[in-house]
């Protein structure tokens, strides 16, 4: 059934007169102001700086503390031959980190070695191990850590006891106790002053050479972007600015690997947006780090070897080909261990990729509703990830079971842990119990906000032209949500592998568009035959063969009242599961498979029910609406027939007198029936015989007759008409 994802709270403020006339003076239509203004946009300074961005509004880099001293130092080593070790994460946000620190040390002239961690064999930040490594066999004497390191108290306590210095550049969530590092530049540094707290990792490392190289280095400004969406940082402020700038960088880019990653992916350079990294580049750069090795990113992203660039770009393409078809395994097998009597689930399995079971724990609690813990056996061990919903926080839930865990981290909605296998039943029960005794509301949508209602006449590619100028879209400034209502389906079809995905065609007061609807494939019918459709939409351009087109994107779909759904063709399968429409049934969903025959006896049934879904399959026994209720002539065929013949045994002789008469046998008997009735003819041990005394009466005067005619009407509709007729009918 159509059921929507989320709670839809309509913004309603508007902007008052003088605001409009400053938004239009910037070439803004009054959809486009209102949406601004929504936002917080309410005076003229604010508007110009959003809508004209300019580098020069960048904050000074030593704001940030300690950057004074790391800058110091680095300038230093350089100076003295000492070699620097640049340590980053298997992300995208630290792979770009790790690039930025690259070039700017190359740059300087610095003896330098990078490395990205091993999600499997290293883990998540510095590791003490590979620290060793560096400081006995390569000589490093000074670390710089990228996107990672706040939480890396033991490897960096070693480093600096050995004498090697650490310089720690992080966004990550702050410990209560800070790592002993020479330096740790972090935007929320409680000592630290610096006006922006949301830079990825990317940006801190942007930062970082900005001060190093005195002056803003805009040739890396197109990893900052890739690093800052990957990473789902907030696209307000400082980062607004840097992505916008990265993206129209990241379009004339001269890096060969990225040229490579987006022509494999079909991209146009001149239509890159903040989504072709979050659906195209971003995928493509996480899945090195989640299936393998991810230190072939930095020569992918930073490499000038044309034929190296164009293996590099097919190989990571290739893994994530590989990661998606990983994802759609487990999540499959993982649906299959699912318990419906639980409110939460823990899912276990051999096998499992644990670099993947992030995405596969987010793809079920979008279908599921509830929180789920994705993990991959491997000996004695289970390692994996959680997922949860608004209502439920994970990490509370978790953090202080005793002995439960072997590593354990994460935050309200996430999770990432290791556990003994023997403990993945208690793992299941703590967190049930969670569930349950604090009576959570699992329930609860998440919101959506609908930025505007519209119908399709205000729709087209002027409204998203002039929208673009809102442009980047991301995090705390999402891309515009339009509500439409009443809108009809004409035309649905599936699409995409397994039919996952949906494309309609809809209508509205002579307007069609087309809207494409991600992992809505299972509904076709269900859309095609929905009255009092609500849509929530993202606007698209649709670029094909040099035409361009409106489209829209589904983000959630509602229908108001019960959805009625047809299935009375002969290839529609009855639904899995869902209990026939009958006297006392409780379900919300129910199924009217054959019409009785008074349809009284329905409307009892189904007045008294409360439905969400009612199936129509409507299969009739006696199909009366075919044959009808009997014509003048053939009552007068029947009449004169019967007439020659005062006797007539009708038990074996049935069959004949209807082909005789060329009268189908069901109405037949109702006509038989009707002169029996009228004292016609009488009917004893199955013969009939005439009654030639019989008075003249009118065959409607037959309450048979009546009856017939009105269960040949009421066919006639269960049969024809419409759902919503049936339906209206029946409720009535």
């Amino acid at each position: 059934m159509i059921k929507a994802k989320y709670d839809w709270q309509l913004l309603d403020s508007q902007p008052d007169d003088a605001f409009l006339k400053v938004a239009k003076q910037a070439g803004l239509a009054p959809l486009a102001s209102q949406i601004l203004y929504q936002r917080g946009l309410t005076d003229s300074e604010d508007l110009a700086h959003f809508l004209s961005p300019d580098l020069g509004q960048l904050h000074d880099p030593y704001l940030l503390y300690d950057m004074d001293k790391a800058v110091a130092r680095i300038r230093q080593a350089i100076e003295q031959g000492e070699r620097l070790l640049v340590y980053g994460d298997y992300d995208a946000d630290g792979m770009t980190a790790a690039s930025i620190m690259k070039e700017t040390l190359e740059m300087m002239g610095a003896d330098y070695e990078v490395y990205l961690p091993n999600r499997f064999t290293d883990g998540y930040g510095p590791n003490q191990s590979v620290y060793q490594y560096f400081i006995e066999q390569q000589g490093i004497s000074l670390i710089i850590t990228v996107d990672n390191g706040v939480a890396g108290h033991e490897a960096i306590a070693y480093a600096m006891e050995q004498g090697v210095d650490v310089i720690v550049t992080d966004h990550h969530s702050l410990p209560a106790e800070l790592p002993l590092a020479y330096a740790l530049i972090h935007p929320e540094h409680p000592q630290g002053s610096y006006p922006f707290k949301q830079l990825a990792g990317c940006g801190v490392a942007f930062k970082l050479a900005t001060a190093l190289l005195e002056e803003v280095p805009t040739e890396f400004l197109d990893l900052v972007a890739i690093g800052t969406v990957a990473d789902m940082m907030s696209l307000t402020g400082e980062n607004r600015l840097l992505v916008k700038y990265g993206l129209q960088s990241l379009r004339d880019t001269e890096r060969l690997g990225l040229q490579e990653l987006l022509n494999l992916a079909g991209v146009d350079a001149e239509t890159i947006t903040e989504e072709t990294i979050g659906f195209t580049l971003a995928p493509q750069l996480n899945a090195l780090g989640r299936l393998d090795d991810p230190n072939p990113a930095l020569d992918l992203l930073t490499g000038f070897d044309e034929d190296e660039a164009k293996s590099l770009a097919q190989m990571v393409s290739d893994k994530n080909d590989q990661r998606k078809e990983l994802v759609q395994r487990i999540f499959d097998e993982a649906k299959g261990l699912v318990d419906p009597t639980k409110p939460a689930q823990v899912l276990a399995k051999e096998g499992w990729n644990p670099g993947v079971l992030g995405i596969v724990a987010g793809r079920l609690l979008e279908e599921l509703g509830q929180p789920v813990i994705v993990l991959a056996i491997d000996g004695q061990e289970a390692k994996g990830s959680a997922r949860s919903l608004a209502t439920v926080d994970i990490f509370e839930a978790l953090s202080d079971k005793e002995g439960l865990f072997l590593a354990f981290g994460g935050h309200s909605g996430a999770a990432g842990m290791t556990l003994e296998i023997s403990q993945l039943e208690r793992l299941s029960q703590e967190l049930c119990d969670y569930i349950q005794e604090a009576e959570l509301d699992m329930t609860q949508k998440p919101q959506l906000t609908l930025d505007a209602q519209l119908s399709l006449a205000d729709l087209t590619l002027d409204t998203i032209k002039n929208l673009e100028k809102l442009m980047p879209f991301g995090m705390d400034h999402k891309k515009p949500v339009f509500w439409l209502k009443d809108v009809v389906v004409k035309q649905a079809r599936s699409m995409g592998q397994g039919n996952a995905h949906l494309k309609l065609k809809i209508s509205q007061e002579g307007q069609d568009l087309e809207v494409v609807a991600f992992g809505y494939g299972h509904l076709v019918q269900e859309f095609l035959q929905a009255s009092q459709l609500e849509l929530a939409v993202n606007l698209s351009v649709n670029s094909w063969n040099g035409n361009r087109t409106l489209q829209l994107m589904l983000v959630d779909a509602r229908v108001t009242g019960v959805q009625l759904i047809d299935l009375r063709a002969k290839n529609q399968p009855l639904p899995a599961g869902v209990p026939l429409l009958a006297k006392g049934v409780q379900s919300r969903e129910v199924v009217l498979q054959e019409v009785p025959d008074q349809l009284e006896d329905l409307k009892q049934v189904l007045q008294a029910g409360d439905f969400d879904i009612i199936y129509f399959k409507n299969q009739i026994k006696n199909q009366y609406y075919l044959t009808g209720y009997g014509t003048r002539e053939q009552f007068a065929k029947l009449y004169k027939l019967i007439y020659q013949f005062p006797e007539f045994d009708i038990r074996y002789k049935l069959k004949e007198l209807s082909h005789y008469l060329k009268i189908p046998e069901i109405l037949l008997i109702k006509m038989i029936q009707i002169f029996e009735e009228l004292d016609f003819v009488k009917i004893s041990d199955g013969v009939m015989t005439v009654n030639k005394e019989a008075k003249k009466r009118e065959i409607a005067e037959s309450q048979i007759y009546q009856n017939l005619k009105q269960v040949v009407a009421d066919q006639q509709l269960m049969a024809l008409g419409t759902p919503r007729e049936i339906y209206d009918y029946l409720m009535s």
